[in-house]
């Protein structure tokens, strides 16, 4: 098959061209940037390619003409999409962005796999959210700009995997793993939220599943997280602190006590990932065993 990857600068689109390199397939990835920072495979290329940008998109699609494209590319910094000056933007990129790669894949009829989140439910309760649940109540600026994705590919095509990740983390870019780490270089003390709750998602198991998703024609919702149950982020920074062998205390805080955001967080992060297996699809390991090796990828 070839593909095209959005967002290659980021953690998942960079583990997903890895994916598929391992696998053979021939690849095309795009980013913002006018040069790959990563390391392109054999029978791997690079656009830049603005997302936004309607005529670019269709033209490099119309040049890659893929049998599948991987839709990574997104505005993810949730706090600052409340910002006035950056809302707009946010949209650009996540609903019109999005809606320009529908477009492109409805004129070639290729598959579509858009990457979104559970930040488009209103995180209250404690039921995991369904894949297939339509209440929809996004908290935020971010949470909105991706359900406006959501619904501009599902109205356009037939062949599409729309899949919906939480608490990401990968080799390629920032995330809670790395910033716990840099932080306990200078402090023996830590505030953590506790009542936020959901599951660990490690881009490299996640482009497996991803990669495998793209090879049948199985489409529709999914929910895609490690296994391993569902844990509070205090929870998260404990056992990043417990399996790297660094002394840290670890101190449970509310988010109401913790009081940085802008943006509001969901407390219930619960995905149910049961219609994987239902699919055939194998599920992502423990998230615990996902940061054991997550952590050996990081020394080297």
């Amino acid at each position: 098959m070839k593909f095209l990857v959005t967002g290659v600068g980021g953690q998942l689109g960079y583990d997903v061209m890895q994916e598929l390199a391992k696998r053979g397939h021939e690849a095309a990835g795009s980013d913002i940037a006018p040069e790959y920072q990563g390391k392109l495979s054999a029978g791997q290329s690079y656009f830049a390619m603005d997302i936004t940008d309607k005529a670019a998109v269709d033209s490099v699609i119309a040049k890659v003409q893929p049998d599948a494209v991987v839709h990574c590319a997104a505005w993810t910094a949730v706090d600052a999409a409340e910002d006035e000056d950056k809302r707009q933007l946010v949209y650009n990129i996540n609903s019109t962005g999005t809606e320009n790669i529908a477009l492109a894949c409805q004129k070639l009829n290729c598959k579509m796999l858009y990457i979104s989140t559970d930040y488009v439910f209103d995180g209250q309760g404690e039921v995991p959210w369904q894949p297939d649940c339509k209440n929809y109540a996004p908290l935020n600026v971010y949470g909105d700009s991706k359900l406006q994705g959501e619904k501009a590919v599902s109205s356009l095509l037939d062949k599409y995997f729309i899949v919906r990740i939480a608490w990401v983390f990968g080799k390629n870019g920032n995330n809670f793993v790395k910033t716990m780490l840099k932080l306990s270089e200078k402090y023996q003390k830590l505030r953590v939220v506790c009542d936020q709750f959901g599951t660990p998602t490690y881009t490299y198991d996640l482009a497996r599943l991803l990669v495998d998703m793209a090879e049948t024609d199985k489409y529709g919702y999914y929910h895609a997280t490690n296994e391993g149950g569902y844990i509070s982020w205090c929870d998260f920074a404990r056992e990043i602190f417990k399996q790297a062998g660094i002394a840290m205390e670890v101190e449970a805080v509310t988010t109401a006590e913790y009081g940085l955001s802008k943006a509001a967080r969901p407390f219930n992060s619960r995905l149910d990932k049961s219609k994987l297996r239902e699919a055939g699809f194998t599920p992502l390991p423990d998230w615990q065993d996902a940061l054991k090796r997550y952590l050996q990828v990081l020394q080297g």
